[in-house]
């Protein structure tokens, strides 16, 4: 079992939003608190380019065992690859893993219990287990695109006269990703077919994005 968080140093959105404080805690520190409530912290990578990340999350006794190479901390690199680097580092040091949990640690509400259910649902058949919340944008009902004569169609047609009639849509809130290695190293995460849902809820699908996000999220922590 090997548990990957990455955590890059930039972020444009909200400025150091991985160790910024919400509520006295680091951003980041929700994420290593909820996966080492469920996994051994040898199981644990914090893959980060930056050594403020590395020295916030080494003060909760997690240790990071390295700093992302330069061509993975780039605006350009990708979460495959990142989960790739990761992957090879455990294997060269002798330690192969059939399962990967990507905790994206912009999801301050993702608890423990959180995950210990979504991996109830996991089984070596499937591509992944993902967290999803059910989205408000329906594209049967709300979402439009613009046709070729500049018109406005709905997205995706049905004959639906309100939103309750439509079919549920699921949103990935980005959260937990349960995820099988052999798959990962033949295919992108996009490219799965085998992927069965996770539902959470609003408040705890809750991802880090943008200065709206970060005010929401202080708001709910500090009533909770």
């Amino acid at each position: 079992m090997l548990v990957v968080i990455p955590a890059r140093g930039g972020s444009k959105g909200v400025p150091g939003k991985n160790i910024k404080k919400l509520n006295g805690t680091p951003l980041i520190n929700y994420t290593v608190r909820a996966a080492r409530e469920v996994f051994q912290d040898r199981d644990i990578i914090v893959s980060t380019d930056s050594p403020a990340i590395k020295s916030v999350v080494e003060k909760t006794g997690l240790e990071v065992p390295f700093l992302r190479p330069e061509a993975l901390a780039t605006d350009n690199a990708g979460t495959h690859e990142v989960l790739l680097h990761a992957i090879d580092f455990m294997e060269k040091k002798g330690i192969k893993n059939e399962t990967l949990i990507l905790l994206q640690p912009t999801s301050p509400f993702r608890t423990s219990d959180h995950i210990k259910e979504a991996f109830k649902l996991y089984d070596k058949e499937l591509d992944m287990v993902v967290s999803v919340k059910e989205t408000q944008s329906n594209p049967y009902y709300v979402l439009k695109e613009e046709n070729e004569e500049g018109f406005l169609e709905t997205s995706k047609s049905g004959d639906y006269k309100t939103r309750q009639e439509c079919p549920k849509v699921w949103e990935l809130n980005g959260a937990i990703y349960i995820i099988n290695v052999a798959s990962l190293k033949k295919k992108t995460i996009s490219q799965f077919k085998k992927v069965k849902k996770y539902v959470m809820d609003e408040i705890s699908s809750l991802d880090i994005d943008t200065p709206m996000d970060w005010e929401i999220a202080k708001i709910f922590r500090e009533k909770n």
